[in-house]
């Protein structure tokens, strides 16, 4: 599961889970936008940046790195893209960064040269197996507490989850809720089908997925049961394919013309293969060349 995703796309969706996460309460935090950033004419690109709208020009801005894989090189990277960062935006008065752990076992085992920027009052480490001694009732933070959840316990969270929404906090409506559950569900258990998915959650809550009313709609035309199976099936695939849209976008800003068509013709299987294979990506033309090596392979 690429668990860096999931927390990506969460605050894309939820700028503001960040200030929850980090303590700090913070009287401008629904004036952030979240972004993927390009340094220009360098090879780095900032998977996770939380910027200040121009009406808080002054805010600092957020440098955000997920990590559940230990990597001797990551402050040495992500110190040197926010330095580049801040050498191309000297407008820029303060900055932050927040590095998001699986668990201790993720650091780097030595800071190195680095340990006096670890020092700063600017960065923050943050440890998410320590989440669940948190009493919150934040869906957001909830969100994140089952993104690590262990599995044997992750889908009696989910319905723990979904059974509480209406007593919990959130700038996020129900149906984004629930469909920002059910993305985490299908990345945490790839094996479970839609039909179990819904068995999961109960009929009247998976009514408010866009995947249920795309299977719906289907089920009509084919007949309920049969149809509701093959809808949900296309439905998956819609929902990888957007979730792969989405990342790209992130990743690069605008896509080319000709690439969307392409990624219209690639079955479900293909567009999990994708959705891993984007985040080594380093330019526009590795995506062009997995597409084309893709398609010379379905010819075949």
């Amino acid at each position: 599961m690429q668990t860096d995703s999931l927390f990506y796309r969460l605050f894309q969706t939820a700028p503001t889970l960040l200030f929850e996460l980090i303590g700090e309460s913070n009287l401008q935090a629904d004036s952030y936008v979240f972004r993927s950033v390009e340094l220009k004419q360098t090879a780095f690109r900032i998977d996770g940046v939380l910027l200040p709208e121009p009406t808080a020009a002054n805010a600092p801005v957020y440098f955000i790195e997920v990590q559940f894989q230990q990597d001797e090189q990551l402050y040495g990277r992500l110190f040197a893209e926010v330095m580049v960062f801040l050498r191309q935006n000297p407008e820029v008065q303060d900055w932050r960064v927040v590095v998001i752990y699986g668990n201790q076992i993720c650091e780097p085992r030595a800071a190195g040269a680095h340990a006096p920027l670890l020092a700063l009052s600017q960065v923050q480490r943050l440890y998410l197996d320590k989440l669940a001694e948190v009493d919150s009732a934040s869906v957001e933070l909830e969100l994140v507490k089952l993104i690590v959840e262990p599995e044997p316990t992750a889908v009696a969270r989910a319905q723990r989850l979904v059974e509480q929404m209406g007593n919990a906090t959130s700038r996020l409506s129900e149906s984004v809720i629930i469909e920002l559950i059910e993305t985490i569900v299908v990345y945490k258990f790839p094996q479970l089908s839609w039909q179990e998915i819904a068995a999961m959650f109960g009929l009247s809550e998976l009514k408010q997925t866009r995947v249920y009313q795309q299977g719906l709609e289907q089920g009509l035309e084919q007949g309920l049961e049969q149809g509701l199976e093959q809808g949900l099936e296309q439905g998956r695939e819609n929902e990888a394919r957007s979730l792969v849209v989405r990342l790209l976008t992130r990743r690069f800003d605008r896509l080319p013309d000709e690439v969307q068509p392409q990624l219209n013709q690639l079955p479900l299987e293909a567009l999990e293969q994708l959705s891993e294979a984007l985040l080594d990506f380093s330019g526009l033309e590795d995506l062009r060349e997995w597409l084309q090596t893709h398609d010379q392979g379905d010819r075949k």
